[in-house]
């Protein structure tokens, strides 16, 4: 379960990787909000649910990381700790629940601001392990 940052000369490009599809979600909810603020930083207090439905892993994805954005740039909240759960009927359903804290910049140190997720250059492997590229528009 990691991630890293790729070469972009404007945006964030982020790779992330994960035993399974869950696990990289997981992670891409972690890279977000790390790359909005310092996560290292943030204390699993009070809990937030997420549930998301999609055609297609793509689009699930896109949704996913504009949940995350949302979540920490509008609502203020910052999410530590990502548990993810998805099915696959006639379509994708992510049920999610995030633990984190009200966002205190003072404490959480804010880096940047995204303003959203992109489908340019987005990536899904369902391998071993499932790897997932990203660009977030900064």
């Amino acid at each position: 379960m990691t991630y890293r940052n790729l070469e972009h000369m404007t945006d964030a490009f982020i790779e992330v990787t994960g035993r399974t599809l869950e696990e990289a979600f997981e992670t891409a909810g972690i890279a977000v909000v790390d790359t909005i603020l310092d996560i290292k930083s943030v204390e699993k207090k009070t809990e937030r649910k997420i549930e998301i439905k999609s055609k297609d892993l793509n689009n699930l994805l896109y949704s996913w990381l504009e949940e995350i954005i949302i979540l920490t740039i509008t609502e203020g909240f910052a999410g530590a700790g990502f548990q993810v759960r998805i099915t696959k009927t006639e379509q994708y359903e992510l049920e999610a629940t995030i633990s984190g804290e009200e966002i205190n910049f003072e404490k959480h140190h804010f880096k940047l601001e995204i303003k959203a997720p992109t489908f340019h250059l987005m990536e899904i492997r369902e391998e071993k392990p499932v790897v997932m590229r990203f660009l977030l528009d900064l």
